[in-house]
Formats: structure tokens, C-alpha cells, sequence
């Protein structure tokens, strides 16, 4: 996962904005730049072969329709009317099994190969495997443009985030994952804990999980 730090008080004004399916080409553009030099992404679609960067695209475009298709909620940062980062939301009770998805896992052995489709099911079912009870949200797709990293785009997609998780009470929190450990100083400052790592190749992917304000805020009125 790719993210944002400080702001640059030059920058034009970020707007937040619920993203749909226009959005679809910026926010695929978006994504696959900021996944194509992950490790984990490294590993499960084989950097080393040919056509690596079109497995990676053709994952993102696959998985972008499939949230879309499902309806979950997507929301992203405007920047001077261009789309820099965006983050989908995994709904707590759609706890998305890809094994179920018989046209997705089609499209993908057809777009990326069997093998690379049966190495993203299994890392997917991992992670499914460490999920919280009760179910949380979780954020399968998120980045932020590398052109405008640094600036604080990423912590400002968070508190988005957020805000939308918020509004649904029967999510636990949030999760995510990444397989690039620069970026774990900048989720525990937003408060994410490890809830355990899942082994690919020589590498460890990060399984992190934060409670949302709503959630703090409903355990802070228990009695006693």
C-alpha cells in the first residue's frame, strides 16, 4: 500500500469525493502504479516473467469491477480536479470469499494465468483467515498516485475512510495489508496493530487492524 505524509502548503486545496464507476480509468491508472513495485504484488504475479506489469493492471482492473459490481463504497482525494488517491471499502457483512466469484477467478486465469490467480486466492484466504470477530471493514485496494506522495494525501484518505466506516456500526474496525515494512512506522501512527503476517516467499505480508472512532467511542459509554 502506498501512502501520503506531509502537506505541501502550496498545494492546491484536497477534496474528498464518494467515487463510481466513472471513475473507474483514474482510479485503476492510480492503483497500479502504486502496487506494481510492491512486494507482495511482486510475488504473487512473478515480476521475474513476461507480462508482469499486464497481470498486475489486469488484477486491478478485475478487482476494481468486482467492488464495483458488489457496490461496495469507494472514496477518493481530488487534487486541482485530478483524482490522486483512492481507497475501496470492503463491507463488514459482504466479507468477500473470491473462491465464490466464479466469473472473477474466469477473468483472471484468462487475464493473468492459473497460476498467478491461485497465488492471490490463497494469500486472499489467508488473510480472510485473521480477520477480527466481528467482521471488520477492509481495504483490498488502496494507494496514492507516487507523483504526490509525501504530501499528506494518505493520512487524509484514511480519515475519509473512516468517516464511511463510521456510519456502518456493525464493522469492528478497519484492516489492511502490505508487504513493504517502510510502510508500518506510518499505519501504527494512525493507531493499526498487527494482527499477524501471512508467509509469502521470503517475505512477510502485514495484517493490521485499527477500531474505528464509532466503536471507541460505543465502548467508552458501556457502563462499568
Amino acid at each position: 500500500m502506498s501512502d501520503g505524509t506531509d502537506n505541501d502548503n502550496n498545494s492546491p486545496e484536497p477534496v474528498i469525493v464518494r467515487l463510481d464507476e466513472t471513475a473507474r480509468n483514474e482510479a485503476q491508472s492510480i492503483l497500479y502504479h502504486a502496487y506494481r513495485g510492491e512486494p507482495t504484488f511482486q510475488y504473487l504475479f512473478d515480476h521475474r516473467k513476461p507480462g508482469y506489469d499486464q497481470r498486475v493492471r489486469a488484477t486491478v482492473r478485475e478487482l476494481i469491477d468486482l467492488y464495483f459490481e458488489h457496490n461496495h463504497d469507494a472514496v477518493g482525494v481530488m487534487v486541482d480536479n485530478s483524482l490522486v488517491a483512492v481507497a475501496f471499502i470492503g463491507e463488514p457483512e459482504v466479507r468477500m470469499n473470491l473462491t465464490e466469484q466464479l466469473s472473477w477467478r474466469i477473468r483472471m486465469v484468462l487475464t493473468t494465468g492459473f497460476a498467478s490467480t491461485r497465488r492471490y486466492m490463497d494469500y486472499h484466504e489467508q488473510i480472510r483467515n485473521l480477520l477480527p470477530q466481528p467482521q471488520a471493514h477492509q481495504l483490498p485496494l488502496m494507494g496514492v498516485n507516487p507523483k504526490y506522495q509525501n504530501r499528506g494525501y494518505g493520512r487524509m484518505l484514511l480519515k475519509a475512510i473512516e468517516r464511511v466506516c463510521a456510519d456502518n456500526p456493525r464493522g469492528s474496525g478497519i484492516v489492511l495489508d502490505t508487504g513493504n515494512s517502510r510502510y508500518l512506522p506510518f499505519y501504527e501512527s494512525e493507531g493499526f496493530r498487527s494482527l499477524g503476517q501471512v508467509r509469502l516467499g521470503d517475505f512477510e505480508d502485514h495484517v493490521l487492524f485499527r477500531e474505528t472512532a464509532a466503536v471507541n467511542e460505543a465502548k467508552a459509554s458501556e457502563p462499568g
